[in-house]
Formats: structure tokens, sequence, C-alpha cells
């Protein structure tokens, strides 16, 4: 029997939210949250004997010494394979999971794997060092994602040959692998021109990276500029009123300010789901500073301040829905004679 040892975060051990992020690494034996769905998939196989859990936030904080604390955990048991995650679209959990699971490569000499959405930024820091599963953006792919991560586990602890990556699954990367195709190259591509010609689907076998290159604004002079301020913080009106989800948002808000002789903890809240809320909740101004935009109004060191702020939540919102808000939200602010733009994140 393979003996294996998963590293989960604070939220898939059922520890907590935000609030629990800051909890040093734990560990327990048997299976948590998403290692019920890797333990069907292993059967008789292999068996997830330990589980680690740690916040994120304590990960992200300091590294070198979350990651002694778990490499000391690991020691004790000595497993044969290690796993992390899935992390999907969960940005600080995807690069912990990245991160540990190259220590434990490096550092014990045991095979690792782990897994995560192509966007989640573990996967371009790590992808070229570890065994990265694709999955899909949220946990609602676990269905797909626990059958393939298995697969890939198992002929990784019994020291099989691993098939290139799109015949295993994981992220190209890792390793450069050649395997036989039915038809040979030429027809591939041609019936590749066709398809793109007839206005088909198809795809490319040799995808390139796309750039996103912007480039620089003109200069302005911010004493007579008009100002507005878009958030990826979250901050809404008090009830949230248009429902924006607290990760993966679907939508953005647009208000006007509240008073500001208002008490900001009863007219401003976060929606946003992937930091602690605590201080935001209290003055939402610290996410939102129009307070201070005011303060320089006032003062004449800028020109005006737009009547409306814009705000999503960033938490594992797709790049293509973030494009498609900042697109609309730009053309809106244009229209209304803005030419300065404060853009807070969390």
């Amino acid at each position: 029997m393979i003996k294996i040892v998963h590293y989960i975060n604070q939220f898939y051990a059922g520890v907590g939210g935000e609030e629990k992020a800051d909890i040093g690494p734990s560990i327990q034996e048997g299976t948590m949250g998403p290692g019920l769905a890797l333990k069907a998939a292993f059967g008789s196989e292999a068996e997830i004997t330990h589980t680690i859990y740690c916040g994120d936030s304590y990960y992200a904080a300091d590294t070198g010494k979350a990651s002694a604390e778990i490499l000391e955990m690991i020691k004790q048991v000595k497993p044969d394979l290690f796993i992390a995650g899935p992390a999907f679209n969960a940005g600080r959990y995807g690069l912990a999971c990245g991160s540990i699971s190259k220590i434990v490569q490096d550092e014990l000499g045991i095979p690792v794997v782990t897994a995560m959405y192509h966007e989640n930024p573990g996967a371009e820091m790590y992808k070229d060092s570890v065994y990265i599963v694709a999955t899909k953006d949220s946990a609602a792919g676990m269905r797909t994602a626990a059958p393939t991560l298995a697969k890939l586990a198992l002929k990784l602890a019994k020291g099989e040959k691993i098939g290139a990556s799109i015949e295993e699954g994981y992220m190209p990367g890792k390793a450069r692998v050649n395997f036989f195709e039915e038809k040979r190259g030429s027809r591939r591509a041609v019936e590749m021109l066709l398809a793109k010609i007839s206005g088909k689907p198809f795809v490319t076998e040799f995808p390139m990276p796309d750039f996103d290159r912007v480039a620089p604004a003109a200069k302005i002079d911010v004493k007579t500029a008009r100002f507005a301020i878009v958030t990826s913080g979250g901050i809404v009106p008090k009830g949230n009123p248009d429902r924006i989800e607290s990760s993966s948002a679907s939508k953005y808000g647009e208000y006007e300010y509240a008073d500001l002789n208002a008490d900001p903890s009863t007219v401003y809240e976060t929606a946003h789901g992937g930091y602690d809320p605590v201080y935001a909740n209290q003055n939402g101004y610290r996410v939102l500073p129009y307070d201070i935009l005011d303060e320089f109004q006032k003062a004449g060191k800028i020109g005006s301040i737009h009547g409306k702020y814009y705000t999503t939540v960033g938490n594992g919102t797709a790049v293509k829905d973030s494009a498609r808000y900042g697109q609309e939200i730009a053309e809106k602010l244009l229209a209304d004679g803005v030419n300065a733009v404060v853009l807070t994140s969390t």
C-alpha cells in the first residue's frame, strides 16, 4: 500500500475561512476535505495516511518557517508520495501548494504532485518545477480533477513512465515527452486550417503565450483632472445590494459614495472572500480612499471627483471576466469625463 501525505489549507480542512488563515500547520491521521475524493479514486492501491493543513496567510507570511515546520511533520511520517491541493483558482493557496511541493521534492526526494487552475499564479511559478494537474477554476471541478490527480500520483509513486502532458493531464513545463499521433503533422495542420477557415472549433498543438501589453497613458495635470475610484477589493454599500460574489465574481457594482459624515461601518462592507474582512468592514475607506481624495480636492491638489465608484471582487475571478469589466467601466468613465483613476486592491 502506497503511503501518501496530503496538504490542504485551512478552508478545505474545515477549520475556517479568512478569519483562520493565520493558523500554523497541523497534522492529523487520515483524510480531510478533498482527500475523500482522492481516497475514492485511489481505491486499494494507495492510502492517505496523514493530512497536513495550514493557513494561507501563515504560509505566505513566512514561507521558510512554515515549510520547515511542514517538512518536519512529513519526515516523521515517511510517506511514499506527497500531494498538495487541488488549489483551483485560489492564489495564495496555489502558491503554497507549488512552494511546499517543490521544497518536499528537493529536500526529501519523494515524488510530489499538485493541482490548480491554469490562471493560478502558483501554476506560472511552479509548473516547470513540479507536476501540476490542470483543474477547473473552482471546487466544482473536483469530480474531474480527483481521478486525473490520483492516476498521475500513482504512476509517480510506482516509478512508472510518465507520458506527455496531453495524455496525463498535467500542465506543460515539468517534462517534455515524445508520443506518436495517428495522423502526420502536415495532415493535422491542414485539417486545423480548414476548421479555422470554416469557423469550426479546433485546438492548436502549440499554444503561444498571451502577453498583455498596455501602453502608458499620457501625462495629466492632477490639479485639473477628474478622478474616479475603481476597486477589486469588494467594497459595497451595506447589505451588498447587487449580491456580488465573494469569489469568482460574475458582476461589478456601480455606486454613489456615502456621506463622509456617516460612520463608515454602517454604510460600507466588503463582499471579498479572499482577505480578512474585519478592518475593511470597520472602515471601508481603507480600501476605498474616497475620504483622502475629498481632502485632496478641498486642498486644491486635484481637480474633481467623479460621483460614482466601481467595485468587484478579484478573488478567483477569471482574467477574461476581469478584462470585460475593465473595458465596460473604462467606457463609462470616459463618457463621464474622467481622466484619472485610483485603482485599489486588497
